[in-house]
């Protein structure tokens, strides 16, 4: 049973990994040089359902594959991607934003136990929200370091113009964490 339950693991994580790394090919191009994806959801969406440790697996997969020269990171590849390009904030963050939403998740809304539908939407949305604001922070930094900009001249650049999307991608992600979390955790535990 063991092994079955940790080749579950495997399969999903790897299976998010795919999910991210394709969710760079749906973009839609913006003036400041980051566009809007759904990669980030894939991302946020891996730690809400997987948990704070598979999820991150699944966003480290997706960081090593376009480190090694796949084009993931928004059709580019490579460490300097994430060194140097005005995203690279954003990739790192993916990683924390994993963790994070499926750390607070993990806690709040513990598996196996019983939890009211207000509870649940509660605490789904504020793991949603915080993984969000985490990927944004850390993209905010990574974007200011890069194009020497202060953080005050970057905020509209890489957070006004995504402000409706995100609101679109906090609904789904509620939506569907309260749908497939259950499912999920029925295969790894």
């Amino acid at each position: 049973m063991e092994k079955k339950k940790r080749g579950a693991g495997l399969i999903l994580t790897s299976l998010f990994a795919a999910l991210i790394c394709a969710g760079c090919f749906i973009q839609i191009p913006l003036p400041g040089g980051i566009p809007i994806v759904i990669q980030d959801m894939m991302a946020f969406l891996s730690g809400l359902l997987l948990g704070p440790i598979l999820g991150s697996a699944a966003v480290l997969i997706f960081i090593i594959i376009g480190c090694l020269g796949l084009p993931v990171f928004t059709g580019k590849a490579g460490i300097s991607v994430i060194l140097a390009g005005p995203t690279g904030g954003f990739i790192i963050g993916y990683l924390i934003a994993a963790f994070l939403g499926g750390l607070v998740l993990s806690l709040a809304l513990p598996l196996g136990q019983k939890h009211g539908k207000a509870k649940q939407f509660v605490w789904i949305s504020v793991a949603s929200l915080l993984a969000t604001v985490a990927a944004f922070a850390s993209g905010l930094i990574g974007f200011s370091l890069v194009t020497h900009k202060t953080v005050l001249q970057s905020i509209p650049l890489v957070v006004l113009p995504f402000i409706p999307g995100n609101i679109i991608k906090l609904v789904a992600c509620v939506f569907l964490t309260k749908k497939f979390r259950p499912v999920i955790h029925s295969y790894l535990n």
